[in-house]
Parts: C-alpha cells; structure tokens; sequence
C-alpha cells in the first residue's frame, strides 16, 4: 500500500530514506531548507568516515554512486605521544579493515540525491521547517519524520537524561580539508592520535568538491591548547592554526604537511555540540506525532567517527519498519518499537563514544599498548570501528579487558608457532 510520509531533513538518513521510499511508491515529500546549489557552494558539514557496513547499505538501495572515485581508507592507526620525549612516541600501531571505509564529501553526496529525488517526480519543498510547518505536514500525511539535527524541531523531543551525561560541548571541533598531504604508506588509514589532557586529531583520505582530499578532524578539550578556533577568521588563518597544532603537538603529521593547501575555502568548519540522546515522538501543539530519527534523537561526539554510519544504519532500520507495518497507522507505540531497534545499536555506539571523551581508565591504557605488541588485537580494535557494540564487555570491564588481551595474544602466539611447522612441511 503506497503510504503519504513527509520527510524533514535533507541528510544521511533524511535523503536515502526519502528515495528508497519513493522507489517503492510511497508518496514522499521532502522538506529541506537547503538547495542542491546552497549545500554544493556552502561549507563542509562533517567528515563522514562510512565504514563497511554503512557502505553495504548505501550499495543495497543504490546509494553509493562515487565508490570507484574516493580513495579508499584501508586501515585505522593509533598514536599516542610520549608525555616525557617531545617528538616521540608512546604508543604507535596501525591495523588493516577487512573492508575498506570511505568518505564522500556531502556537498557531492546530498545535492545528487536530491536531485534524483526530484527527477523521480519526488515533492521537494525548500524552506525552513518549524513548529507550524511540521503541524500542517502532520495534518496531510500518514508519517511525518524529522531527521534534522539541528534548529528548532528537535526541542519538540525531550532530553533523555539517563542516557545524556553531558549537558556542555565535551570538546572544541575543526574540520580542514586539504590536498598535497603525503600518503601513509604502506597502506592508507585513519591516522588516530590521542594527545593525553589536551585533545585527538586524525586525518584520513576522502572524496571532495575538487577530487581526492585528506580531511584533518581537531577535538580539543574545551580552555585547552585545541580550543583556538575563535581567531581564525580567514580560511587561510584557519589552515595555518591547523598547521600550528601539528608542529606543536603531532611533529611526524606536521611532516606529511609541508606541502598541503586547502580543498577550496570552503573546506573548513569549527564548532561545538554536547552529545545528546532525546525520546524519539515529538508531540506538536494540535496533539499530532512526529517521528524523530538519527541526529534528531542521538547526536554523539565525532571522535569515533560514526555520525553518517549512525544515520545510515537508523536509515536502514526505519525503512524496513515503515515497509513491514503496512496499512497500519503510524502511532506514537509504532515510533517508539522503531526507536527501540535502533537504541538497541546505537546504544553500544553512544557508551563507547562517551567513555572515549574521558580521560582513559588504566585497562585501556594496557589495552591500546597491547595492541602496539599484538596485531589480532590491533585488527579487533580497529575493525569494530563497523560494529561499535563488539567493544563490549571488554571496553569497559577490566576484567574482562584483561581476559580478551589475554585471548588475542593466544592467537598471536597461535599463529607464530604455527608457522615454523608450515615451513617444516
């Protein structure tokens, strides 16, 4: 049965929900108060890291149209520096995915599917979505989602308190995208480092405006040396703080720097935001229901980069439920069992996001050192980065800490006398 849903939000969960709903006939209309043109000459919106999972998604609705040009990234590292050695390091250790992640810049991603959206015959509405808006939308479809993140409609949800820690920005964020940087060798990754008391940086290939880029992602701890974004008020200030913190804190990223120019002046953004988790039915004035997804209702710190793996899971989870309940009326209880799906995911994700905005306990330490000694252990770390929720119990129990290095070592020592015996035969 085609169903009327109104779509608020044009982004990773807002669009590929609007179009593989469109595809199977459902009457669609999509509000966004951004056009193709605005978001392809605006700024940067995120850095978008999609890992293999997120990606399969994209492939299964016909999403991922730039998967032969963006360069792949075909690994996650880890760097910690040494507190008493300025230039050296303490811990460094780098581990391949068994599926290679990617990042499409959204000024690509977002005005293509919109227009595909409008090609289809979809309803494309340009304007800001408000209270009176959503009320008039609610009043002349069947199910009205909200996937905006930001701006007015997301006060209509409550704050989940229990599972919202932080009522303040945890860190300072930047974005520079830049082109010219020296690839990592001997394979490409997501190059992490953790800068104790002071903040993270990492950087990674990406796909941007002007081809093949390297996006530079700043979190620094709030009155810390990282917060010093409110000065560059050029982008060329902004590139040179970029550049600054590097020389200061990172000098082996500084080096792979010498040569870097920004993406386009508008490659580059800073801000701040307190990770958030609310209920996901919005209730407007007249009494009517409004559906709050993805960033909506949990928005979480991107140092772990899951913000568009995030959406597009949700996505991936709201579509099947929308198709599975039929002709059935879409009620607050319906919401609420679609939300909890999520949560179910997205939970593990928010837990381990926000325990890595803390300084790290002693069991993570030893974990993270492990893994410079110990490449299985460094390729779980790494590769759960698709699958947050296999961090746990692990992550946050010592014991149990100690129990999975304990095991990962086995494998190493596994394999190595494994070894000499396939040469013996």
């Amino acid at each position: 049965m085609s169903r009327r849903i109104a779509i608020v939000g044009a982004g990773q969960a807002g669009l590929p929900l609007a179009l593989s709903l469109q595809a199977r006939g459902d009457q669609v209309t999509l509000v966004s108060n951004r056009s193709p043109d605005d978001i392809r000459g605006g700024r940067v919106m995120s850095s978008q890291c999609m890992f293999g999972t997120a990606l399969a998604i994209e492939h299964e609705f016909g999403l991922d149209g730039w998967a032969r040009e963006c360069p792949p990234v075909e690994g996650i590292g880890l760097t910690v520096p040494h507190p008493g050695q300025p230039g050296a390091k303490l811990i460094d250790w780098a581990a391949r995915l068994d599926r290679p992640a990617q990042a499409v810049d959204q000024r690509l991603k977002m005005p293509a599917w919109i227009e595909r959206f409008r090609e289809r015959g979809g309803s494309f509405v340009l304007q800001d979505a408000g209270v009176a808006e959503l009320e008039a939308l609610a009043a002349t479809h069947d199910l009205t989602v909200v996937a905006a993140g930001k701006g007015e409609v997301t006060r209509l949800f409550e704050r989940d308190t229990t599972n919202s820690p932080y009522e303040q920005p945890q860190r300072a964020l930047a974005l520079t995208y830049v082109k010219g940087m020296t690839p990592r060798t001997p394979y490409s990754r997501v190059c992490f480092n953790l800068i104790p008391g002071v903040g993270e940086y990492f950087v990674f290939p990406a796909l941007t405006t002007s081809g093949a880029c390297e996006i530079m992602v700043f979190e620094g701890i709030p009155g810390g040396p990282l917060d010093c974004w409110t000065d560059a008020k050029t982008p060329e200030q902004h590139l040179a703080t970029s550049l600054r913190i590097l020389e200061t804190f990172l000098p082996w990223e500084a080096e792979r720097c010498r040569h870097v120019e920004l993406s386009d002046d508008n490659g580059i953004l800073a801000g701040r935001f307190a990770p958030t988790v609310r209920r996901p039915v919005g209730r407007l004035p007249s009494g009517a229901q409004v559906f709050g997804i993805a960033d909506t209702v949990v928005v979480n710190d991107p140092i772990t980069g899951q913000g568009s793996n995030n959406a597009t899971k949700c996505f991936k989870i709201v579509h099947d439920a929308i198709v599975a309940h039929g002709d059935r009326p879409f009620d607050a209880a319906w919401m609420q069992a679609t939300f909890d799906r999520y949560w179910d995911y997205a939970q593990h994700v928010t837990r381990w996001t926000n325990m890595l905005l803390a300084p790290p306990p002693d069991h993570i330490l030893k974990l993270l050192g492990a893994a410079g000694e110990c490449p299985p252990l460094a390729a779980a770390i790494a590769n759960n980065f698709d699958h947050p929720p296999a961090y746990f119990p692990w992550w946050a129990d010592a014991v149990e800490c100690d129990r999975f290095i304990a095991t990962q070592m086995a494998k190493l020592a596994s394999s190595a006398d494994a070894a000499p015996a396939a040469q013996a035969a």
